[in-house]
């Protein structure tokens, strides 16, 4: 099943008038992928979507990149630059006389520099907003993506728990966890963080050359994208006996955590979710080593609205995704976090992980 890119370039355009947008442009990142279906190269051949109310989008795509590009059936107009052309130009004589512009964020500076040189008299201003719009509320075919990816990386998990760590360096069972994701189905995995030991009060450590050993605690958090949607979930496991406190934080952890999913209602402010998570975790006594927002939203990007964070006042609609992931980093000891990918429904939220959260001891 496919996405109805008509559809979501109307939704866009409604949302530019009630944001005053006159040009909407986007580069490279996710925006452009959901509007028009099609991913920009990160290279220093521009491509730029433009997206003006009133008129037909137009993609500026270089020639070599041409071939790549479905319109599906005429949804917008294709524009080649050859490789002696001025690319910048080409956007600017399509920009229109409207003086507001958005522009994409993860746009290159160096082309949005020239455009700013080529285009004077008019704001500029950050696109994210109107598109966080758009995207956080993830239709039906999203998430089932997302619930597809999800059971795709609980496999992971599951295999995982007959998987023997003692021995292996960090990198050796974090390329093994990336296999075991293709594996599982998933067509691309980002960076895994293996962290054993004391490397686990690091919450986004590297993989590196120590090697696992008996009563280390391993953090595993892992996933990929699948059909371009994506996953991300975080479990525990230990080799042998764990350190005696661990097993005391670990079910202030599981309790966090569940406290967190269970807040995720419909109508619940983002701030309260990480309000919630988190005072169980300082009631405690472990909150100054709870250090980063209890979750973020995920899509096409792992990283995207909706942010679970104190001072987010952003209430959960119906078709949000986001992580529920609490964490407890001992400095020079070890760490923990558990981190499922959550759903907001009108039934109350759903998880897109359902393998063990419980602490899984390993050889």
């Amino acid at each position: 099943m496919g996405f109805d890119y008509v559809s979501r370039l109307e939704r866009v355009t409604e949302a530019m008038h009630r944001y005053e947008v006159d040009t909407l442009l986007l580069s490279v990142g996710a925006d452009m992928p959901w509007l028009f279906g099609y991913g920009a190269m990160a290279l220093e051949r521009v491509t730029m979507a433009i997206v003006r109310p009133g008129t037909t989008p137009v993609l500026v795509v270089p020639e070599l990149e041409a071939p790549r590009v479905d319109d599906h059936g005429g949804v917008f107009d294709v524009v080649a630059w050859g490789e002696l052309e001025d690319p910048i130009g080409i956007i600017a004589d399509r920009v229109g006389t409207g003086v507001a512009i958005a522009m994409g964020d993860q746009t290159w500076t160096t082309f949005t520099l020239a455009l700013q040189g080529r285009l004077g008299g008019r704001t500029w201003e950050s696109a994210g907003p109107i598109m966080a719009d758009m995207r956080m509320v993830k239709e039906d075919e999203e998430l089932d993506r997302l619930r597809t990816a999800g059971a795709s990386a609980d496999r992971v998990a599951a295999r995982l728990a007959n998987y023997s760590f003692g021995g292996k360096t960090e990198r050796h069972v974090a390329t093994d966890i990336a296999a075991m994701l293709i594996e599982e189905g998933h067509d691309t995995t980002w960076d895994v963080i293996v962290a054993s030991g004391r490397n686990g009060a690091s919450p986004h450590h590297g993989p590196g050359d120590r090697v696992i050993r008996a009563g280390d605690p391993i953090v595993c958090d892992f996933g990929g994208t699948m059909a371009g949607y994506t996953s991300d979930t975080t479990r525990n496991f230990v080799v042998g006996t764990p350190p005696p406190e661990y097993l005391d934080m670990f079910s202030v952890l599981m309790e966090a955590q569940e406290a967190g999913v269970r807040a995720a209602t419909v109508g619940t402010p983002c701030r309260e979710v990480d309000r919630v998570t988190r005072n169980v975790i300082e009631n405690a006594g472990y909150g100054e080593f709870f250090v980063h927002r209890t979750g973020h939203g995920i899509g096409l990007e792992v990283h995207e609205a909706p942010y679970i964070v104190e001072g987010n006042d952003l209430p959960l609609a119906p078709g949000m995704a986001f992580s529920v992931e609490p964490g407890i980093y001992i400095p020079g000891r070890f760490g923990m976090r558990i981190e499922d990918i959550v759903i907001a429904t009108d039934h109350g939220p759903q998880r897109c992980n359902n393998s063990t959260r419980d602490l899984v001891i390993v050889e």
